[in-house]
């Protein structure tokens, strides 16, 4: 009873308020007009409310329509962008039906995109591109930020190392910027962007992005010297670029009605996910996913550009945090009173192993290897820099991480080859390995720049054998490559040139 007499009590309150309001309260002479045109002969009840009280649910200043209203839909917004002329054939059904057969591949692509997909479509939309821009993770990475290729390209947008650096990625011994979603996201619509004004079409931008502009700009040129058409259907152009659209328009399609093919898309809140936050120093990822109050895995989801349990390497980070957390996390950080850092850096002495290295600090090799990136298990040279757990009682060798040099020790490439294919050069080759042609030469000990099909070249220096390269040395097998007619459905080597 009493609840009754206080909830009545609110609703006049409240209704008192909403009638000063002009909106809820019509002039007289208007409300006589309202009742002439039609009176009912009772009152008209909508769920469940007398029309007396429909002014308590009425939009107003402090309650605006949009206020009740759930957020928009994701899905929504990208299908209203779609800009991109449609394609049909074979090779689009063939799309389709692999992807319709593997709905928990599907599922789990939805849930990467869910964490990213604002923000991309947020700067798609913000430099007037077509929508079908922001699905193209899906058919370079399935929105894995880890995803690496054979040819290294890293991340959701797949960048080669060089290509990557063209474009502003960092790329050190810290941290690999082609796997931060923002700033990759900036390169990878900078470098669309430069592809479209260079090709005047999306649908060839598109396919530069895949093959390299080189290879679309000399399929252009052998068509125009047959006087042919120039355009994506007509050109002359690799395999997997062949499939590239085709491959796009069949996500666009099942995106455009999921239920189609029997897939059921989950649904993604046109919301911000995620918030920047500015670290001035370095900090453990494990300190980090505490104070965020996250698990260490959800926060390197969003944080996957760091390469060590450290995350350190310039004068300021930045963090992406979940809206909800982001504020709570600054606060905490600001009033920590220890140091967040909890490595240290230690300089190799001269015949000291990583395997010493690691029992002098009660830590296992392998998790040492890890934690600095090092494949492999031969000795490291004297000198190099690694990062180590800190302790209280300090070894000659220890040094405070703003202070050590890190680079990359040379095992990390020691253990790789490459296969050269047809048509590749030195040139080429280096670009996709990060690498220079004087290196090449030097780690392969060859006297030109000529190369044959089938030929293993070491990438890396060390542990290099003293005898000449031929076309069958070699460390290590290359990769197998699949069979043909299967379709790669995660990320790809790509050449970009």
């Amino acid at each position: 009873m009493h609840l009754a007499v206080l909830l009545l009590l609110a609703l006049g309150g409240s209704a008192g308020v909403l009638a000063q309001s002009p909106a809820a309260n019509p002039a007289p002479e208007e409300d006589f007009a309202i009742m002439a045109e039609a009176e009912p002969a009772e009152p008209v009840q909508l769920n469940g409310l007398d029309p007396a009280d429909e002014a308590l649910i009425a939009p107003s200043a402090e309650f605006p329509l949009d206020a009740f209203d759930p957020p928009a839909s994701s899905w929504t917004r990208l299908r209203g962008g779609f800009a991109m002329r449609d394609i049909d054939g074979p090779l689009v059904r063939r799309w389709e039906k692999w992807y319709a057969a593997r709905p928990e591949y599907v599922e789990r692509m939805v849930e990467r995109s869910r964490r990213y997909l604002y923000h991309i479509i947020a700067e798609v939309d913000r430099r007037g591109m077509p929508m079908e821009v922001a699905i193209l993770p899906m058919i370079e990475s399935a929105y894995n930020p880890l995803a690496l290729s054979r040819a290294r390209a890293l991340g959701i947008w797949q960048f080669i190392p060089a290509t990557g650096k063209k474009y502003g990625l960092e790329q050190n011994w810290w941290f690999d910027e082609r796997r931060d979603v923002v700033s990759a996201t900036a390169g990878a619509l900078d470098y669309l962007e430069t592809l479209h004004a260079m090709f005047g079409d999306w649908q060839l931008a598109l396919a530069a992005y895949n093959c390299g502009e080189g290879g679309v700009g000399r399929a252009i040129a052998r068509n125009k010297a047959k006087r042919k058409g120039t355009d994506y259907a007509s050109l002359t152009l690799p395999r997997e670029t062949r499939e590239y659209l085709p491959k796009l328009q069949a996500v666009k399609n099942i995106l455009r009605a999921p239920e189609a093919f029997g897939l059921n898309l989950a649904d993604i809140p046109d919301t911000p996910y995620f918030k920047t936050v500015t670290a001035s120093h370095p900090i453990d990822v494990k300190i980090a996913a505490e104070l965020a109050e996250m698990p260490v895995e959800e926060f390197l989801s969003l944080n996957p550009a760091y390469n060590r349990p450290v995350i350190g390497g310039a004068q300021q980070h930045t963090l992406l945090l979940p809206v909800d957390k982001a504020e709570a996390f600054s606060a905490k950080l600001a009033l920590l009173d220890t140091s967040p850092v909890s490595w240290r850096a230690y300089r190799l002495k001269p015949g000291e192993r990583l395997e010493q290295v690691a029992a002098k600090f009660d830590y296992a090799p392998e998790a040492l290897r890890l934690a600095n990136g090092i494949r492999g298990t031969r000795p490291l040279p004297a000198g190099v820099s690694l990062l180590v757990p800190a302790r209280e009682n300090s070894d000659a060798g220890e040094v405070e991480l703003h202070a050590a040099v890190f680079v990359p020790p040379p095992v990390e490439m020691g253990n790789g080859t490459h296969r050269v294919r047809r048509g590749e050069t030195l040139a080429s080759i280096a670009a996709v390995y990060g690498a220079t042609i004087a290196e090449l030469q030097r780690w392969n000990r060859l006297a030109s720049n000529a190369l044959k099909p089938g030929q293993r070249l070491r990438i890396g220096d060390y542990g290099a054998s003293t005898r000449k390269n031929t076309p069958t040395s070699g460390v290590k097998k290359s990769p197998k490559t699949l069979p043909k007619g299967k379709p790669k459905p995660e990320a790809k080597g790509k050449k970009r040139a």
